[in-house]
């Protein structure tokens, strides 16, 4: 059985008015909209044409819905949460939990009984929120934290926040992080500014595109000290089809652009600046990952023709991509599926049945977990998403 789903949309404030309106062929309304979720999370369920949410479906027959192993595997919670995101300003600088940190975290924020839709509450579920990005399109993020002999080199070519960059000359990256990120919004818009000062000043080429970004960063958002993290953080422009893969720990804030994006099914996130949402910078640094990651982009790998697979080694999905131009490909996954449409016209069909689905772009279907393979023909491009 194959069903289409109808998905909500979240409007978001750094949300674009017109990238998803664009992309499903719907007159923009004016107000922003930031992501289109596809999958089970309780908070925005997609909803199926029985007018019963997925969420429902799964939690009334995990077994029978995710499979039997998926449902042993995952406690009978649907694995992934599949999204469409569009973003015209900077999100926060972020980071989301490990498995254990999600798990103690809810524990601690249930215990001190801070409701679950509060705006000060870290952990929504004691779930992980490893995640991919696909871009649609060209696409801006900050991703992981650069060696640091690139942020020295930066910083001695503004020749500026000379605290900062002592730091990191001492090979003190979680110091500097932490300091900079707990400075009080009045002390650190005269850094904010000198920073601002010297990146539109600078005029070389090594680090035009960083520059340009910071100093964008530093006119936004003038009292923000996650405007000095960016300093630290790989300036990473996507071109349509590259991605980007954050393991838990990963500090990463998306700055411009259209993705499909793929994680955990969680919606915790841990954030330390660029935003006026809830802020807590030792809950952050605790979660947070050091290590250096000198080569963020990850490629897409052809698995066959018309196929590319995006290798993560994540527990919780499986994401191939679809460039379909006319022939049935038949795609065999383990586990629920989500398929999207991004492109053109797409027709999915379920193993063994005569129902079939068509998308056009912005729309999904959903197949149970214990489906066989399924199988796509039209002409554009589809992810298939699954639990493995």
């Amino acid at each position: 059985m194959v069903v289409r789903l109808q998905n909500t949309i979240r409007d978001y404030a750094w949300g674009s008015r017109t990238a998803i309106p664009e992309l499903t062929g719907v007159e923009p309304d004016g107000t922003p909209q930031a992501e289109l979720w596809m999958g089970a999370h309780e908070s925005a369920p997609s909803v199926l044409p029985s007018g019963e949410s997925l969420f429902e479906l799964v939690s009334g027959d995990p077994a029978g819905v995710l499979g039997e192993e998926t449902a042993a595997a995952f406690e009978g919670r649907f694995p992934f949460l599949a999204k469409i995101l569009a973003a015209e300003q900077p999100l926060s600088i972020q980071a989301h939990p490990s498995r254990a940190q999600a798990i103690d975290g809810y524990a601690r924020d249930e215990a001190a009984g801070i409701p679950r839709d509060a705006g000060d509450r870290n952990y929504k579920d004691a779930w992980p929120k490893p995640e991919i990005l696909i871009a649609l399109g060209p696409f801006d993020a900050l991703v992981g934290f650069r060696p640091l002999a690139a942020s020295i080199a930066l910083l001695e070519a503004l020749d500026v926040l000379d605290e900062l960059r002592k730091l990191l000359i001492d090979g003190k990256l979680q110091e500097a992080f932490t300091t900079f990120m707990s400075t009080d919004r009045d002390a650190i818009r005269p850094l904010v500014a000198a920073l601002g000062a010297a990146c539109s000043g600078y005029e070389g080429s090594a680090f035009a595109l960083e520059t340009a970004t910071v100093a964008r960063l530093c006119e936004e958002f003038p009292d923000d000290p996650g405007v000095l993290a960016a300093v630290l953080l790989n300036r990473v422009r996507l071109e349509r089809f590259q991605a980007v893969y954050l393991p838990a720990g990963n500090v990463h804030a998306y700055l411009h652009g259209t993705g499909f994006e793929v994680m955990a099914n969680s919606d915790n996130v841990l954030r330390g600046g660029l935003t006026r949402k809830h802020v807590d910078v030792p809950e952050l640094v605790s979660v947070v990952d050091f290590e250096p990651l000198p080569s963020p982009v990850l490629a897409g790998t052809e698995v066959a023709p018309g196929v590319t697979a995006y290798e993560t080694g994540c527990e919780y999905f499986a994401v191939r991509r679809l460039d379909l131009v006319g022939e049935a490909v038949e795609v065999a996954a383990g586990g629920p599926r989500i398929v999207a449409c991004v492109d053109g016209s797409v027709t999915v069909g379920a193993d063994g049945t005569e129902d079939t689905v068509e998308l056009s772009a912005g729309q999904s279907a959903f197949l149970r977990g214990p489906e066989g393979p399924c199988t796509l023909r039209g002409s554009g491009t589809a992810f298939v998403v699954s639990a493995r």
